[in-house]
């Protein structure tokens, strides 16, 4: 089998590369979304909680705590 042929895929072509591209795109589109929707509950959070992303503080009882 040559590449060709691979890439005719036995007549199909014009069924199973479409499929795969549509696949494709819907994937990405989605990736893009969820990243999207991602930054927008962080920066909601950061708002909501300005504290949030920053080294938690060193408890009393912790070793290497100052006394």
């Amino acid at each position: 089998m040559t590449f060709s042929e691979f890439l005719a895929m036995s007549g199909y072509a014009a069924y199973v590369w479409p499929a795969f591209g549509i696949t494709a795109a819907v994937m990405i589109a989605m990736l893009w979304a969820s990243r999207r929707a991602l930054k927008s509950r962080e920066a909601e959070l950061d708002k909501l909680d300005p504290r949030r992303g920053a080294a938690p503080a060193k408890r009393a009882d912790e070793p290497g705590a100052e006394t």
